[in-house]
């Protein structure tokens, strides 16, 4: 993959060099040091562990290029159906990865929320970019997170101040329009939450025309102390789209945060979640719902981290694949030697509606402590037929009967949204993209 390495270190430069004038010292620096990383790890191989699953080559040897602005290229109608169902308290739009100012709206915020592009931020001085910025990301080498901080330009940033609760969510709509060329997006989010703040933050992925296309997203996270997150991450992009995402969360003393992850669309999808509950009584909630079909794979890595006494986790993953759809799911629970009394579950199922679609699934528990509660369960079948049997038994055709089985799987993880409007939107999303000759 040299040549193909080649190719992204050079347009990393090229996009360093356009901006050297514009960004300020410590940005340029940044994306140095993270593209001289990602020069050292070069793409990962399926003889890397955490990749066996998963081969990137299709990324890699593609020469994805940085999309222009296509903010021309997206009406207004078709942004206000991208919006959320029942409305948010800010909109911060994204279009490959540029912020469109005309189509956001942050009115509704409390007047010391702060949500905005990296631009704005540092432009106008209202959040400390710098101090958050690839902290917590740091804690692994990862190369598409290198990747990620080696294009960086611009991206969203959302402070919630100490004592500060946020009414209603706060959306970051990332829309990718594709082009006659392979075009490449690199998105960044920074949510820092103070002390005893409380906030709901949805991430949408979202592409509105064909073409061959890359988003990389990073998303950073760090809860003070009794914080309270709802952090969604909705990914719908075109059949064409490779998505990579990266999560990586830091929680303090009895901070609380819930993650969501709905993945519907794309060729490819990595997701990667690292959660580290650094703090007494810290909690941490992963839920996630994949749908693959045709040859899609779908890739979810996470790991928490319990480092301090008293933390509590669940998570919950449930995969619906057809045709020759493959998935993976790598789920591990890390319990550090001082973390007693940690109580920790962890849940996987994947409903496979074809012989030929597949799913590679590993739950691991690393257990330091003696005084833990730590349970994993992995469950991968086929539909029910006698279940179906039972539901036509009782007047329903099989097809409705399929979907009715379809939509409870689903239900396990979409009922556990707090957003009950957007979960029965995505739940009337989900039964419109099942392929027809499954459902």
């Amino acid at each position: 993959m040299a040549d193909a390495l080649g190719h992204y270190l050079a347009e990393a430069e090229r996009a360093t060099a356009s901006r050297r004038d514009r960004d300020p010292r410590w940005m340029t620096g940044a994306r140095q040091d993270a593209l001289a990383r990602f020069r050292g790890l070069g793409f990962p191989t399926t003889r890397d562990e955490e990749w066996r699953f998963t081969s990137v080559s299709s990324i890699a040897e593609t020469p994805f290029t940085l999309a222009e602005s296509g903010a021309s290229l997206v009406e207004s109608t078709d942004l206000d159906r991208l919006r959320l169902p029942a409305g948010a308290a800010a909109t911060l739009v994204f279009v490959n990865g540029r912020p469109v100012e005309s189509e956001s709206d942050l009115g509704r915020l409390p007047a010391r929320v702060r949500v905005d592009s990296f631009a704005g931020a540092v432009a106008e001085g209202r959040v400390d970019v710098e101090a958050h910025l690839a902290r917590v990301a740091a804690m692994g080498p990862r190369a598409f997170t290198e990747l990620n901080t080696a294009f960086l330009a611009d991206g969203a940033v959302v402070c919630v101040p100490d004592s500060c609760v946020v009414d209603g969510p706060i959306h970051l709509l990332f829309v990718s329009t594709g082009g006659e060329r392979p075009t490449m997006a690199h998105p960044r989010v920074v949510v820092v939450m103070g002390a005893n703040s409380q906030a709901c933050v949805v991430e949408s992925y979202i592409g509105v025309n064909a073409g061959i296309s890359l988003t990389n997203a990073v998303t950073e996270v760090v809860a003070g102390e009794n914080a309270r997150l709802d952090h969604y991450k909705l990914q719908r992009e075109g059949r064409d789209t490779a998505h990579v995402g990266g999560m990586y969360l830091r929680a303090a003393r009895s901070a609380s945060i819930a993650c969501h992850s709905i993945a519907l669309g794309g060729s490819l999808v990595r997701n990667d979640v690292l959660a580290v509950l650094d703090g007494e009584g810290a909690e941490c909630t992963l839920n996630g719902l994949y749908l693959g079909d045709r040859r899609m794979l779908v890739d979810n890595h996470t790991t928490i981290d319990h480092a301090k006494p008293h933390c509590h986790s669940r998570e919950v993953y449930n995969g619906i694949l057809a045709d020759r759809a493959r998935a993976v799911f790598n789920g591990k629970i890390v319990v550090r030697p001082d973390a007693q009394k940690t109580d920790a579950k962890q849940t996987n199922k994947a409903l496979l509606l074809s012989d030929e679609a597949q799913i590679n699934t590993k739950p691991q528990l690393e257990i330091f402590a003696n005084d833990v509660k730590c349970t994993h369960g992995a469950a991968i079948g086929q539909m029910d037929d006698e279940a179906v049997f039972y539901l036509r038994a009782r007047g329903l055709g099989e097809r409705e009967a399929r979907r009715l089985l379809i939509r409870a799987f689903a239900g396990d993880v979409l009922n556990r949204l707090p957003l009950t409007t957007l979960a029965g939107h995505l739940d009337t999303e989900l039964m419109n993209r099942l392929p027809g000759s499954y459902a």
